[in-house]
């Protein structure tokens, strides 16, 4: 009954990396991605990865970001944490303003049925009045 269905989530098994985490628990967290094999001991082959995290507070409440973070080291990258918070909490910004300003001009168009209902009477077409 294992049979594998094109929706069934598959891990990678060439793709494992091992989590650390750090934290000032202040600002946010640095998480070092150390790549592994299937059996769990380091992958020399493939690099370190770095991701920052922090929360921004805004007017609807908390906003996690996530962000790459430069260096090979974890001293380098909590000096690039900095940086590229700011960077994210730019491009977070950009992002919801573009979301309002789609908002606020959007078109509402019925759907199909409530379109149909707008020929009114008689199949003629167009909104008729009594």
């Amino acid at each position: 009954m294992n049979e594998e269905r094109p929706g069934d989530p598959q891990m990678d098994a060439g793709a494992l990396y091992r989590e650390d985490i750090y934290t000032d628990q202040r600002v946010g967290t640095v998480r070092r991605l150390t790549p592994v094999t299937s059996d769990g001991a380091d992958d020399p082959s493939r690099p370190v990865l770095f991701v920052g995290q922090a929360t921004v507070m805004t007017p609807m409440g908390s906003l996690p970001l996530s962000f790459e973070l430069e260096g090979k080291t974890l001293s380098e990258a909590v000096a690039s944490f900095g940086p590229a918070a700011q960077h994210a909490i730019e491009d977070a910004a950009r992002e919801l303003q573009e979301l309002r300003r789609q908002a606020a001009s959007s078109i509402v168009i019925p759907d199909a049925g409530a379109a149909a209902g707008l020929k009114g009477m008689g199949g003629k077409g167009g909104l008729q009045i009594p």
